[in-house]
């Protein structure tokens, strides 16, 4: 699930602004895991790993489009409010902006470490502003691996945010993410659960903005 050089293309940020308007759910075994707080999370078995592919939609209120994307691209922010990272930075590579970011895991785990292509662009659908953010695993000769860290090479995320007409946001998330390392796969799908549930029945709008950069932060 590498992303080769280059950019994402302009049919994957239509993609994205799609499912905002249509939710693409019928074809494919998506369930419903939870509903709450004006959020609904769907997932899909991705049989080859055995791990779930997630889709997120619904209404912030009170929490404009752009802020809610400034806060996403903001990684010096996030550095404050996650306890679970331990680096994280952009680097220029090879003419391209790249991300890395090292995630604390518990003893006995390694921690995992992320390289990852990360894109924003504020569309214009017709005439709906549209703020759509695109971030895939890629590998880049200046970020090696690390001993003792565990580099996650199958990471996806999509984030599709616009107005609801009011004082709030529309949102679609799109995120999969293969840990790796030794970790049972029923395990990580149970805490992915519990945290999503945790998350979107907290009433605290700092939360759901917080969950929109991570679903699969274990807390």
């Amino acid at each position: 699930m590498e992303l080769a050089a280059g950019s994402f293309s302009g049919e994957q940020f239509r993609e994205a602004c799609a499912e905002l308007q249509q939710p693409a759910l019928a074809g494919a075994d998506w369930q419903l895991l939870v509903e709450t707080s004006g959020i609904s999370i769907y997932r899909l078995l991705d049989q080859k790993t055995g791990l779930y592919e997630y889709k997120v939609f619904g209404v912030l209120e009170d929490c404009s489009p752009t802020l809610l994307a400034d806060v996403y691209m903001d990684l010096d922010y996030r550095k404050q409010w996650d306890q679970y990272v331990k680096e994280l930075y952009e680097q220029e590579c090879n003419g391209q902006t790249v991300v890395y970011w090292e995630v604390k895991y518990p003893f006995p785990m390694s921690n995992r470490d992320y390289v990852y292509l990360r894109q924003r662009r504020d569309l214009d659908v017709e005439g709906r502003k549209i703020h759509v953010v695109l971030a895939q695993s890629t590998s880049v000769p200046q970020l090696v691996e690390r001993s003792g860290v565990i580099r996650v090479k199958q990471y996806k995320q999509s984030l599709a945010i616009e107005s609801d007409g009011k004082k709030g946001s529309k949102v679609f998330m799109y995120y999969f993410d293969n840990p790796g390392g030794q970790i049972p796969s029923w395990l990580i799908n149970w805490a992915a659960k519990n945290q999503s549930r945790t998350k979107q029945e907290a009433q605290n709008q700092r939360d759901l903005i917080q969950f929109s950069a991570n679903p699969n932060t274990l807390q």
